[in-house]
This record gives structure tokens, C-alpha cells and sequence, in this order.
């Protein structure tokens, strides 16, 4: 007898549409599964037989075959045990035949017959196409945000075979939405002194720029970084779904309300692999950190303690505001529209060539070369952060705190909206020559950086955009002053760190 459940797997951030077909005949007693399982999927053999015989079910001994088209597409995971179960109990005659129609299912399945979270139920719920999904009570929130009403949510096998083969209502599970609860989040009013540091931070967070802050240890440059979140404006709606598929998919802990509604913070060690960094591996093709960070702030701290490959690896997902992991499988694109805030000492010291300097010129320079050239012209604004003076360490006045600053970068956010663009780091082309013209002055001021070589065709676009935010911090008004263009070069990054010094 045969019996097929309409199920889903994961690939990359993307659910993949999955038919189990189960298929039970008389023969030695069996248990095969084909279509391209790996390792986790060939071991729900032993899974699904303790959760039927935990359930007070019959396995039955007979030559069982189980299938999983098409056929080539991987099947990675657990999350196929519940409808391989199903498909099991009704080819075997103790399910109705008919209790299967317009039924998909997905979820783990433990010894004893319980139904375990999988990750990627958000978009694993959206590739089932059937119109009553049965998921894992635990993913019944997120499942919820795509698939609604078509969910049935179970926390054990039990549940199921009580509903299709007794006739017994759904259990009840509450998905109703639940208020996230309130994260303190770090305040600016925190930061001593660092008036231009705190200035190129509101610079960022209002027109999307990515940052480079070189200073020496212990003036502040992680303590800054942490508080950039706090003035990004909530994610919209496609965005939160957006942010919340790329952590569902890679098994990141969400909100009790299932969704992520605010820009995502991820700080990786320097010790981060590509992979981890910039997603893939062996198996599936993981997001990594620059699209678990997408809608928000990929911080990386020690920048020149990353390895080379690594960080230049980077380039194409900070231009394009994609990932596209290749594999043999094929290939997949995750986002990863970030604002990247780095962080470095000077030389490996940190003392930068001042007076206490232990690196000798060779290594400065050899510090300095760990950030290559075309990654630096990738980053917006180059601030140096001094360590502040006693003066200001001391003072009791608190600065301005985060939500000020924040009221003001949501207006400018709203004038690139307006602009049809997120924000301003994103115009280009006609939109670029309409929203940050050049007047005779500026024109000649960015000539001569071209000509002189501190300026590339990318870096132009960038300081005109960079210089919007500027106007539009000040007043909104169309058209690009000198002074506008002046602080965006002046804030440039640039090669030249540790090395030019001594």
C-alpha cells in the first residue's frame, strides 16, 4: 500500500517542497529510504519506529520503502520524521486511507513520540503546500506568520493519530502573538566625550554607511559600535520576515512573538571562518554571520586580527547587499544588506607610533596591510577615536542620549524613503544625480581628489552619498554644499593606519 505526505525541506535560507512517499508490501521486513537523504534523514529509520512503538502503535514487519522527490534535491535534516511516520501508520492500515488529504507535515520526532522543534520552520512552513500543516507545537508561532490558520500545531504523535484516526479535535496550543518583552539597550548618553566619533555614528545609522574606527585600546571604539543599534529604526514588515526566515533557517533563538521586529546585532570573533562568516560549509549552505546580521550591524572588532581571505571576502555581499553561496548543489542567495562597523588599533601594539610604540616600522606597515585596499574602499567614514580626556571621563553631564538622536535619524530615513531607496547609501544612478548634485565648488574638490588618486569612481558615489546624510541631518535641503562634500572626504577611509607612521 502506498501513502505520500506533502513535507518540506531546508536549503540554504529557502524551503524546498518535499513529497514523502511511503511504500509498505510484503517481502522480508525493511527499511529504506531513497531520494537523496543525508545522514540525519537516513537515521529516522530507528526515530520513527521507538515513537510508533512509544505510541502504543504496531511497526509493522514487512518491506518498507520510503521515497523523497524529487528525487534530486538533498534532504537534510530531521524534520521529515513526523511525515514519514504518518505516511508510515496510514500505508500500513491504521490510519484512514483519507485522512491524509490536503495534510503536510514536518518535525523531529523523539523516541518516546515527541514532536521536536526543527530549524528553518519559517521557511519550511512556507514551501507545504497543503492546507492544513501539522508542525511542532514549539514552531507553531513562526509557522504561523506565513501559514495562519493552516496550521496544527502538536507537541506529540499521540496528538495525530488521535485527530485522523479517532476523529478527536486538534489540541489546543496557543499561538496567539505575545508582546516581545523590553531589551535594555546600550545608551549613547554612556559615551564621554568622542564628539566626532559620535557624530560619524549618527552619520551611519542614518544613511546606512559602514564605519572604520581606529583608535587605541581602550578609547571607546566597542563601546560606540555596541550603541549603533540603538539608533536604527524598528524593521518594517518585510524586513522582520526577511531577518526572521535568515535566523530561523540558521537555528537562531526569536523573539516570543516569533518575529523579528528590531535591526539584528551580531559581533563574530576574529577567529571566524569564511563560512561562518559569510555562510556555506559541508552540508547545507548555512547563513552566516553577515546575513544573520541583515536589516542591522555586522560588528567586527579587531579587524586586523581577521584573516586576509576572510575579510575580502566581504567585498561582493557589502556592494551587492547579497550572499551567493555556490556549492555543488547549487546555488543560494541570502541577504545581506548590513551596516558593517569595524574596529582596530592602529599597529599591533596599539600605541600607533606614539611615544611607547613597541612595533617597529616593518610591522606597522604590515598591520595596516591585514585590511586590503579594495575592502577600505567599501567602508563610508574613517574616524580615529583618541582616548578621551580626563576632563570629559569625569564629567557627570550625561550627553545626549540614544532616542534623541534616533528621532533624527528616523526623518532622514524617511527622506530616502521618500527618495524611493531605504536609505541613502543605496542611491545611484539617476537618483544619485537628482538627490546629491555637485555644484561648480564641490565638483573642483572632488576633481582633485580623483586626480590626485585618493578618490576611486566607487569612493565618489559613496562621498556623495555619504554627503546627503550630512544635508540631511542639517536641513534637508536638495543639493550638496562644499562643506557637505568636504566632511564626507574628510571622514573617507584610507589606507594609511599604523603604516604611515615612523
Amino acid at each position: 500500500m502506498l501513502a505520500t505526505v506533502p513535507s518540506s525541506t531546508l536549503t540554504g535560507i529557502e524551503g524546498r517542497s518535499v513529497s514523502v512517499e511511503v511504500h509498505v508490501a510484503d517481502g522480508l521486513p525493511s527499511f529504506t529510504i531513497v531520494g537523496l537523504p543525508d545522514t540525519s534523514c537516513r537515521e529516522a529509520r530507528d526515530r520513527v519506529r521507538a515513537a510508533i512503538v512509544s505510541t502504543d502503535l504496531d511497526w509493522p514487519l514487512r518491506r518498507i520503502t520510503v521515497n523523497l522527490a524529487p528525487g534530486d534535491v538533498p534532504k537534510i535534516g530531521a524534520g521529515l520524521d513526523l511525515p514519514i511516520a504518518l505516511g508510515l501508520l496510514c500505508a500500513s492500515g491504521q490510519l484512514p486511507e483519507s485522512c491524509l488529504d490536503d495534510l503536510g507535515a514536518f518535525g523531529e520526532l523523539g523516541l518516546d513520540g515527541t514532536v521536536r522543534s526543527v530549524p528553518g520552520a519559517l521557511p519550511m512552513v512556507d514551501a507545504v503546500k497543503a492546507l492544513r500543516i501539522v508542525v511542532p507545537a514549539a514552531d507553531a508561532r513562526v509557522a504561523s506568520l506565513i501559514a495562519g490558520s493552516r496550521v496544527r500545531p502538536v507537541r506529540h504523535l499521540r496528538d495525530v493519530t488521535s485527530v485522523l484516526g479517532e476523529g478527536w479535535p486538534w489540541p489546543d496550543v496557543d499561538v496567539d502573538p505575545t508582546p516581545d518583552p523590553v531589551v535594555a539597550v546600550p545608551d549613547l548618553c554612556d559615551v564621554k566625550g568622542q564628539a566626532t566619533a559620535r557624530s560619524a555614528l549618527e552619520i551611519a545609522a542614518a544613511g546606512g554607511h559602514h564605519i572604520l574606527l581606529v583608535g587605541p585600546p581602550g578609547a571607546g571604539k566597542t563601546m560606540l559600535a555596541r550603541r549603533l543599534g540603538g539608533l536604527l529604526p524598528d524593521l518594517d514588515r518585510v524586513e522582520a520576515l526577511e531577518v526572521t526566515r535568515v535566523h530561523s533557517a540558521a537555528g537562531l533563538p526569536l523573539p516570543p512573538s516569533g518575529l523579528v521586529t528590531r535591526p539584528p546585532f551580531r559581533a563574530p570573533h576574529h577567529s571566524a571562518s569564511m563560512a561562518a562568516l559569510v555562510g556555506g560549509g559541508t552540508g547545507r549552505a548555512r547563513p552566516g554571520e553577515i546575513s544573520a546580521a541583515s536589516g542591522g550591524v555586522l560588528f567586527l572588532d579587531e579587524l586586523g586580527e581577521f584573516a586576509p581571505s576572510v575579510l575580502d571576502a566581504l567585498r561582493q555581499p557589502l556592494e551587492e547587499g547579497v550572499v551567493r553561496v555556490a556549492r555543488s548543489g547549487g546555488t543560494h542567495q541570502q541577504p545581506a544588506r548590513v551596516i558593517l562597523v569595524a574596529a582596530m588599533n592602529p599597529c599591533p601594539c596599539g600605541a600607533g607610533g606614539d611615544i611607547g610604540c613597541r612595533c617597529p616600522p616593518s610591522a606597522r606597515v604590515r598591520y595596516s596591510r591585514r585590511v586590503s585596499g579594495p575592502l577600505l574602499d567599501r567602508l563610508d567614514l574613517m574616524v580615529h577615536v583618541d582616548r578621551p580626556s580626563p576632563t570629559a571621563l569625569l564629567d557627570i553631564a550625561p550627553g545626549e542620549c540614544s532616542a534623541a538622536v534616533a528621532e533624527r535619524v528616523m526623518a532622514v530615513r524617511m527622506r530616502s524613503q521618500q527618495r524611493g531607496v531605504r536609505c541613502n547609501a543605496d542611491l545611484e544612478g539617476a537618483r544619485l544625480d537628482e538627490y546629491a548634485s555637485l555644484d561648480d565648488e564641490a565638483r573642483e574638490l572632488v576633481a582633485g581628489a580623483l586626480a590626485a588618486g585618493r578618490l576611486s569612481a566607487r569612493g565618489l558615489r559613496r562621498v556623495r552619498c555619504v554627503a546627503r546624510t550630512i544635508r540631511d541631518l542639517d536641513d534637508g535641503e536638495p543639493g550638496l554644499r562644499l562643506a557637505d562634500i568636504a566632511t564626507a572626504l574628510g571622514m573617507r577611509a584610507r589606507p594609511p593606519m599604523g603604516g604611515d607612521r615612523g
